[in-house]
């Protein structure tokens, strides 16, 4: 599966990337260094999928679906924790007596979130927005990835307008920093 699609098949092919280095890094031993580059890079997915769930996705979801306030504010609620964790995380190494904690916390909180969206989000937003909204939402989900920040930011913000303003700027800065320090 290809990135590429409404915004759905973008975000469920984003889900498996993340899962296939969730598992790769599952069957690398406790402590190696391989897992923290595992971590560094299904960080960096996380955020910029994240992000562009919060600045199209869940707008789409509060305007298509009748919850859609409850909804889109417990997925936000979820990204808040799982960026809490991964902020946690980029402080760690492998051999950390923090680290299998955390990243084993990580992969929970992103599996039930991953498993809410496609059994229930996913399913009710196709059946509720038409097909030129959901791929105008895909192609708009696959433009805001490419500027994201790339580094966890629990104080920034999560809701329009102010996360379109600001996220292009922090994904500018954490790409620098991401490029000198070689990480991702």
């Amino acid at each position: 599966m290809g990135h590429g699609g409404d915004v759905i098949q973008e975000l469920t092919t984003d889900h498996r990337e993340v899962e296939e280095i969730f598992a790769r890094m599952e069957a690398l031993p406790s402590g190696d260094p391989q897992r923290k580059e595992l971590a560094d890079q299904v960080t960096i997915e996380l955020v910029r999928h994240s992000v562009a769930e919060e600045m199209y996705l869940y707008p789409a979801v509060r305007q298509f679906l009748a919850n859609g306030d409850a909804i889109a504010d417990k997925e936000i609620g979820d990204h808040n924790r799982a960026e809490r964790t991964m902020k946690d995380l980029e402080g760690c190494e492998a051999g950390d007596p923090q680290f299998d904690q955390l990243i084993t916390k990580l992969m929970s909180e992103i599996r039930a979130h991953v498993t809410d969206e496609e059994s229930n989000l996913f399913p009710q937003l196709q059946q509720a927005a038409g097909t030129d909204d959901l791929n105008e939402l895909g192609e708009k989900v696959r433009i805001a990835k490419k500027t994201a920040p790339t580094r966890p930011h629990p104080a920034a913000p999560s809701t329009p307008p102010a996360n379109k303003l600001l996220a292009p700027g922090a994904g500018l800065v954490d790409r620098i920093r991401d490029a000198l320090s070689g990480r991702g």
